[in-house]
């Protein structure tokens, strides 16, 4: 084996190992986003159950507010280290251009060729709603709070 065979296969290695930490990011982002969503549910139920909005209520909107913001910045750091793992997966790609190992993420024609229906749906990045939802819950329960204090 010569010099750029056993680069190679030390590319190779690196490229798995990348690709394992990326991918084991899915499960926390999904896992953090149910967790987001539950804890918030849980929330307006509790408000629901207690009466509704009124400014007695100030902490709870303000925990929600807080927990939100919270989830903001723990999602994000997820989902910046799954972009760190993929920048240095396609910098790998890009020195072995002509070998498929280190292609296994170019799924571009391939979803081409996926059901109508499924490139829809799936059109929307995670990233979107991922980061966003949380940042979203967290200015929702600001405004209640301000509207509640208002009164």
């Amino acid at each position: 084996m010569n010099d750029q065979e056993r680069q190679a296969e030390r590319d190779y290695q690196a490229y798995q190992s990348l690709l394992d930490l990326w991918a084991r990011e899915n499960p926390i982002k999904t896992t953090k986003l149910q967790m987001l969503l539950a804890v918030n549910a849980l929330l307006v139920s509790a408000l629901n159950v207690s009466g509704g909005i009124a400014p007695g209520k100030w902490s709870l909107y303000l925990a929600g507010a807080l927990f939100s913001v919270i989830w903001t910045f723990s999602i994000g750091r997820t989902a910046l280290f799954q972009d760190v793992w993929q920048i240095k997966i396609a910098a790998l790609r890009t020195r072995h251009p002509d070998d498929p190992r280190f292609s296994i993420l170019e799924t571009d024609e391939a979803r081409r060729r996926a059901r109508p229906l499924l490139r829809r749906f799936g059109a929307i990045s995670s990233r979107w709603y991922l980061l966003f939802s949380p940042l979203a819950f967290a200015l929702a329960w600001l405004a209640v709070l301000a509207c509640s204090l208002a009164r």
